[in-house]
């Protein structure tokens, strides 16, 4: 069963939400605000973690950021609203995926299975051998770990998964829909800023200047590929 903390501070929608998703097979514990979320997060880990964004006190946000500082564990952002600075501010704080409310449980299930997959299954990297070194990157393919220049970097499972399914195809250029479809498994035209923020995130971990990435390149217009060429 899928621990899932979720931190929401509307009432109604919180109980509307523990009932759904618990009925979805998930063990729900549930937080009213930050501080509390935080809290409860710390005191008994979980395996996922639902955020609304605007709550009182602490914001989704800054929330979101606490918990990538403490570890990996995977963040879905609830945000009212769909506009850039919402979306956009919580995917850079770190989330791995986001979800405009109203949403149905049934949307907010999917999301959660998809990001838990990222986690424990890997693209196909079976032919590729266990070991893939690019200069100073190193990526071990069954371990599912990175090091550069001999020191570990600790990716989320939607980094680690978007470097894997990169790095697989040296060179081919990806586009953002292939992306969201190999990384994301979303299988509509979704938002390509969720590539685009877990792109800079990667670069700032992996890339020795982020600002002129080596290893994964923008081609512009089309999207990203693998280097160095």
């Amino acid at each position: 069963m899928v621990s899932v903390l979720l931190i929401e501070d509307d009432p109604l929608l919180r109980r509307g939400l523990e009932l759904a998703l618990s009925r979805y097979g998930h063990e729900i514990r549930a937080a009213s605000s930050g501080e509390d979320g935080l809290h409860e997060f710390r005191r008994r880990p979980v395996d996922l973690v639902v955020l609304d964004l605007m709550l009182p006190g602490i914001d989704g946000l800054e929330v979101c950021r606490r918990l990538r500082s403490d570890g990996e564990v995977p963040v879905i952002m609830l945000t009212a609203r769909g506009d850039d600075f919402d979306v956009v501010g919580g995917l850079a704080a770190g989330a791995d995926d986001y979800v405009v409310k109203p949403a149905q449980p049934a949307v907010i299930d999917a999301r959660i299975r998809a990001v838990l997959r990222r986690g424990v299954s890997a693209p196909d990297v079976a032919s590729a051998g266990r070991m893939r070194t690019h200069r100073d990157l190193q990526i071990d393919t069954t371990a599912l770990t990175v090091s550069r220049q001999g020191v570990n970097v600790a990716l989320t499972a939607t980094e680690l998964r978007l470097l894997l399914t990169l790095s697989g195809s040296p060179e081919q250029v990806f586009s953002r829909q292939q992306l969201l479809r190999e990384v994301w498994e979303h299988d509509y035209l979704g938002d390509s800023r969720l590539v685009d923020n877990c792109v800079q995130r990667l670069r700032a971990k992996i890339e020795a200047n982020p600002a002129v990435p080596e290893y994964v390149q923008t081609v512009r217009g089309f999207g990203y590929r693998f280097g160095p060429l």
